[in-house]
């Protein structure tokens, strides 16, 4: 099992960047698997704290069922257009994909049930300095940290 904690200590300045994008703004979106094993995509709020990443799901909600049924997921950052212009800025997305491991109630609110992240990939997508290239950098316990860039 690989926690948030894993992630940051293997490369603190990687994880510093992807949680900075996932902090940015209260939601976010999951991806999760239906019965039928067509993808469901669900919008959801998340926490990094004490080493992990959680999340939740309400009472009844499908994301939870799906979640129990099969628990693979991709969290993906919040989204933002780039702002355009000479000098173009985006401060790209980030996305973490792994399995969901209940841990019981939600910290706040009636019913439902929190989930902790086991982390298999961290993704960040961003431009290059002189954003004209793409880059794309995942980390897995594995592989450990990677590069892509394409123009």
């Amino acid at each position: 099992m690989t926690a948030w904690r894993d992630v940051e200590r293997a490369e603190p300045e990687f994880a510093a960047r992807v949680r900075a994008l996932f902090d940015a703004h209260k939601h976010k979106t999951i991806a999760t698997l239906r019965a039928d094993g067509a993808p469901r995509i669900s919008g959801i709020e998340a926490v990094f704290a004490d080493g992990e990443l959680t999340f939740g799901s309400m009472a009844g909600a499908r994301k939870g069922a799906d979640l129990h049924r099969d628990p693979r997921f991709a969290l993906h950052s919040a989204t933002v257009d780039p702002v355009e212009g000479a000098e173009a800025t985006w401060p790209g997305e980030a996305k973490i994909s792994g399995r969901a491991v209940a841990v019981g109630p939600p910290t706040e609110g009636p019913g439902g049930e929190a989930f902790r992240a086991e982390i298999e990939s961290v993704t960040h997508t961003h431009l290059d300095e002189k954003a004209t290239m793409l880059v794309v950098e995942w980390w897995t316990e594995a592989g450990g940290l990677r590069r892509a860039e394409r123009e």
